[in-house]
């Protein structure tokens, strides 16, 4: 048979037909797969699974499956059923931008919902505007962003950093003098304390009373950092931390403040990027009294909270596995997604993205944030202490949502500017001389 074949291929006509004939098998076969693959709405995940960012990002990953399977059981989006496809980008910051264009352009997906660091989301913003397709963004970060693709759920500096230094300065908050910036070093921590630092001047704070500190990713050997914290506070002024120390480095840093006999009443540690998933593997005795700004913590009392924290529980098996404020953030940008897509009657990015400004979600916490037109959403923020069991007491929380300003009014090079990508359709407009000045950044 197989010379039979060959015979018949070396013939110039017979070729030919042989040509057409896979041709049409191969058109064939593409018709079947696209056929297939419109049975499903394809949504990427795109969180690190393995590397310094798992001890965060694969909860991320999970409560996405959650949601997924809970609107699949709703019967699905425009009568078709979603289909997770998970990547692991495995805190490598450039396999991020692969694995970004791997999900839009082989796998097909409607939108990402990803990334955990700033670092990881800088290196696919290309991507998603090259390709014109949707990340939600459920991280708190540095803002000075706003980009057509992206959507921001979580906290802007001035709904979390600001709030939380608001609240040390105050008497309720100990009445801070002396600041110690601790970061890991990338983006989100150096601008945000670039922020955080034009801001205790303003506030009329002394540069001498404010130390700056940046490690690696990973780091480890806190000893030496955590003496240095430990002599700068022993001035005769209040002092505290501000912690924007990222992934599973915050393991051996809250170790060593306890093994140095650091108590929160000594100099209290503010964290923008624990919370109890982070705390779950930690001793958390000795840290009783430390602090953590968020929009969201688990053992807020809502009827919605209770509902999600029973079905997250029955979900993933184990009732002693944490909720915590990205996951909130990704369930607040899930469900805008998907009554945008409702709304637009179409999975199409540029409809969807024009349908998003507006759209309006109830939160966990007894409120109902709002997609605004700069990309951002409206969010509550809470101040909470570390309890022994590793949850959160609410101490301090803010009247109103808070409305995400994606350009801060406390950098001289950002101050007089605004997005707006509903009227202005510019993520990057100058106020005063009235120009866009790029789309987003």
């Amino acid at each position: 048979m197989i010379r039979t074949i060959k015979a018949v291929a070396s013939r110039p006509n017979a070729r030919r037909w042989l040509s057409a004939a896979a041709g049409l098998a191969l058109a064939a076969a593409g018709s079947i797969s696209t056929a297939n693959a419109a049975d499903t709405i394809k949504v990427g995940i795109l969180h690190s699974l393995s590397g310094t960012m798992a001890i965060s990002e694969t909860t991320l990953k999970d409560v996405m499956l959650m949601l997924i399977a809970e609107q699949n059981a709703k019967g699905g989006l425009l009568g078709k059923k979603l289909e997770p496809v998970v990547v692991d980008p495995a805190s490598n910051w450039p396999l991020f931008a692969e694995k970004a264009r791997e999900l839009i352009s082989k796998d097909h997906v409607a939108v990402v919902f990803g990334c955990w660091t700033s670092v990881s989301r800088k290196s696919v913003l290309p991507v998603f505007k090259e390709l014109n397709s949707i990340l939600f963004y459920p991280v708190q970060f540095e803002g000075e962003e706003s980009e057509r693709n992206v959507f921001y759920t979580g906290a802007a500096p001035n709904q979390q950093a600001i709030p939380a230094i608001d609240y040390l300065m105050s008497k309720d908050g100990g009445s801070v003098k002396r600041w110690v910036l601790e970061g890991t070093d990338y983006v989100y921590p150096r601008t945000t304390n670039k922020i955080l630092e034009a801001y205790l001047k303003a506030k009329g704070v002394k540069p001498e009373d404010i130390m700056v500190n940046y490690t690696p990713f990973g780091f480890s050997d806190w000893q030496t950092e955590v003496s240095k914290i430990k002599a700068f506070g022993s001035a005769g002024k209040k002092t505290a931390v501000v912690s924007t120390i990222n992934g599973d480095a915050n393991v051996p840093f809250y170790k060593e403040l306890g093994n140095q006999g650091i108590k929160a009443t000594d100099i209290p540690v503010v964290a923008f990027s624990v919370g109890e998933e982070e705390l779950a593997g930690l001793d958390t005795k000795p840290l009783v009294g430390h602090l953590a700004a968020w929009n969201y913590f688990e053992s807020i009392k809502t009827p919605a909270n209770k509902k999600f924290i029973a079905e997250w529980h029955k979900f993933i098996k184990n009732n002693k596995r944490t909720t915590n404020d990205p996951m909130e953030a990704h369930y607040i940008g899930f469900n805008m997604w998907v009554k945008a897509v409702e709304k637009a009657g179409t999975t199409d990015p540029d409809k969807v993205i024009a349908a998003l400004p507006g759209i309006k979600v109830p939160n966990l916490t007894g409120g109902v944030s709002e997609m605004l037109p700069n990309h951002y959403i409206t969010k509550p923020v809470y101040i909470g202490e570390v309890r022994g069991d590793g949850q959160f007491d609410v101490v301090w929380k803010t009247k109103k949502l808070v409305p995400g300003d994606s350009w801060s009014n406390y950098l001289p090079g950002s101050k007089d500017y605004i997005a707006d990508w509903v009227k202005l359709k510019c993520g990057h407009y100058n106020t005063v001389t009235k120009k866009c000045t790029g789309q987003g950044t």
